[in-house]
C-alpha cells in the first residue's frame, strides 16, 4: 500500500522533471510577457475587455497548433490546415446565409466535413504510399479553390445570431470560445495520455517497425491522426466563424505559420512519437503575445513573422542537437518496442518514454 510518505518521494523527482522540462519555460515566458505587456500599456491590457479580446482570438491558434500536433505524432506533416479551416468556415457561413440551414446542423456539417476530409486524406496516404507532405499539399490546393467557389470576393456576414452570441460570450471576461480550446486540449490530453489508443499513436510514431512487430497497424494510427486532425480543425473553424464579424477567402490563409510554431516550440519531436499538449497551448500564448506586442508597438509584421521562423528553426536544431546526442549515448527515449495490440495495459517500458509526452 502507498503511503502519503511514498507519495512525496516520487513526486519530488516529478516537480524537479518539471522545473526544468521546456513547459516551465514557456510558462515563465507568458508570465513575464503578459506582465510585461501589462506595464508597458500602464495597466489597460490588464482590463477585462483587453483580456477578453486577447483570449478570444487565442482560441483558434491553441486549435490549429493542437491539430498539426496529432498528425506531428505519427510522423506525418499536415499542409491543409488553413485551407480546411478556411473552406470549413466559409461552408458554415454558406449553409446558413445562402440556403437557410440552422446554425447547428451548419456547425454540425461543417464539423464533420472538416472530420472525413481529415479522414480521406490519411487514407489517401496510406493507400498510395505517397509521402503526406505532398497529399496534404494538394489536399491544401483543392481546398483553396473550393474555397473560393464558395466565397468568391464577398465576406459571408449576417448570419445566425446565435453562433455570434456564442463567439462574444464571456463570462467573468473569460471568453466560451477560449474555454472551448481548452477543453478541447484537456480533452486530447485524456485521449492521448490515458488512453490504449492514445499510446499506440505514440507508439506508431515513435518507432513504426516495432510498432508493426508488435501487430499494432502503423497505417491505421495514420488515419486515426489525420481524422482527429481534421476534427480539430473543424472546431477552430467553427470558433472562428462564431469570432469573426463574417467569413471569406482569406480565412485560414494565415494558419500555416502559427499550426507549425506551436507545437514545434512546445516539445513536439518531428520525428514522431511525441505529445506536449500543455506546451503547444502556451506556445500558443507566447505568438499571441508576440502579436499583441507587434500591435502595441505598431512594429512590423514581417519582422514578428521573422521572429517566429527564427525561434521555430532554432528549436528544430536544438532538439535534433539533442537527439543526436541521446543517439552517442545510446539512451534514445521512445524506441522501445510497445506491447502486443492485444494487451490492455501496455507496460511503460513499451511505450514512449513520459519526457517525450509532455
Amino acid at each position: 500500500m502507498t503511503t502519503l510518505r511514498d507519495k512525496q518521494t516520487m513526486a519530488v523527482p516529478a516537480l524537479r522533471r518539471f522545473s526544468r522540462s521546456a513547459t516551465m519555460t514557456l510558462l515563465c515566458v507568458v508570465v513575464v510577457g503578459y506582465v510585461g505587456l501589462g506595464i508597458a500599456s500602464s495597466g489597460s491590457f490588464f482590463e477585462g475587455s483587453s483580456l477578453r479580446t486577447f483570449l478570444q482570438y487565442l482560441a483558434t491558434p491553441i486549435l490549429i497548433g493542437l491539430a498539426q500536433m496529432v498528425a506531428l505524432c505519427v510522423g506525418q506533416l499536415n499542409l491543409a490546415v488553413g485551407a480546411l479551416g478556411g473552406f470549413t468556415a466559409c461552408l458554415m457561413g454558406v449553409l446558413m446565409v445562402d440556403h437557410g440551414v440552422p446554425a447547428g446542423l451548419a456547425v454540425f456539417v461543417g464539423v464533420l466535413t472538416a472530420t472525413l476530409v481529415g479522414l480521406l486524406t490519411g487514407v489517401f496516404i496510406v493507400a498510395t504510399r505517397i509521402n503526406g507532405f505532398i497529399v496534404t499539399l494538394g489536399t491544401m490546393t483543392i481546398l483553396l479553390g473550393a474555397q473560393y467557389r464558395l466565397s468568391g470576393t464577398r465576406t459571408i456576414d449576417g448570419y445566425s445570431a446565435t453562433l455570434r452570441d456564442f463567439g462574444r460570450a464571456a463570462p467573468l471576461n473569460i471568453p466560451l470560445v477560449f474555454v472551448t480550446a481548452l477543453a478541447a486540449a484537456a480533452l486530447l490530453a485524456a485521449f492521448m495520455y490515458r488512453t490504449i489508443a492514445g499510446r499506440r499513436l505514440l507508439a506508431a510514431g515513435g518507432n513504426p517497425l516495432a510498432a508493426r512487430l508488435s501487430g499494432i497497424s502503423s497505417d491505421r494510427q495514420i488515419v486515426v491522426a489525420h481524422t482527429l486532425s481534421g476534427l480539430l480543425i473543424g472546431i477552430a473553424a467553427l470558433i472562428a466563424t462564431a469570432s469573426l464579424p463574417g467569413v471569406n477567402r482569406s480565412v485560414g490563409g494565415d494558419w500555416m505559420l502559427p499550426s507549425f510554431a506551436a507545437p514545434i516550440i512546445g516539445g513536439v519531436a518531428l520525428t514522431g512519437g511525441s505529445v506536449a499538449v500543455a506546451g503547444t497551448v502556451l506556445a500558443a500564448f507566447v505568438m499571441r503575445l508576440i502579436d499583441t506586442a507587434r500591435a502595441q508597438f505598431s512594429l512590423d509584421p514581417s519582422w514578428v513573422n521573422f521572429l517566429i521562423g527564427l525561434v521555430v528553426l532554432g528549436t528544430v536544431v536544438g532538439g535534433r542537437i539533442h537527439q543526436t546526442r541521446l543517439e552517442k549515448k545510446g539512451t534514445t527515449p521512445g524506441r522501445t518496442p510497445p506491447s502486443p495490440a492485444g494487451s490492455d495495459t501496455p507496460p511503460a517500458a513499451a511505450l514512449p518514454s513520459p519526457g517525450g509526452a509532455r
